[in-house]
């Protein structure tokens, strides 16, 4: 093959390389696991998300966060975790927002009047089957991974 040939076979694979290592910084594929976020997810759906900063999430975005410590020491293997350490969860209240205790009974104690900076509140949009701020309380920003883009559709 002619050296003009290998430099555009170089050339292709560069872009290539750089488109996935975009993709790969910037999105996040995740399968849905548990009855959480029914009916707006089900088991099995498999969601997009793009990778945000805390600032970027706005009441009511779908997002994915690393599950809180204490659920993945204590029960590996929740129903509702999508991964191996990941959560999808409907964002309730963002930094600067009202603290929703009338929703979240067991952020009355913090004596915050709204969500301290860094912190998000997260809900399951099936709450009998959802494993969320209820019980562990604020999500911190650096466990807010991003927020979904879309669904892809079911195969069935």
């Amino acid at each position: 093959m002619p050296l003009l040939g290998w430099l555009a076979v170089a050339a292709v694979l560069a872009v290539a390389t750089a488109g996935l290592l975009w993709a790969r910084r910037h999105l996040l594929l995740v399968a849905v696991v548990g009855r959480s976020m029914e009916p707006t997810l089900r088991a099995g759906d498999r969601v997009l998300a793009r990778r945000v900063p805390l600032a970027r999430v706005r009441p009511g975005d779908v997002v994915v966060v690393v599950a809180p410590a204490a659920m993945t020491a204590g029960h590996p293997t929740r129903p509702d975790a999508t991964g191996p350490g990941l959560l999808i969860k409907r964002a309730y209240a963002v930094p600067g927002d009202p603290v929703p205790v009338d929703r979240v009974p067991l952020l009355r104690g913090g004596g915050e009047q709204v969500v301290p900076a860094g912190r998000l509140v997260v809900l399951g949009d099936n709450p009998s089957h959802s494993y969320d701020s209820r019980e562990c309380g604020y999500i911190p920003e650096p466990d807010v991974l991003g927020v979904l883009v879309r669904p892809r559709p079911r195969a069935d």
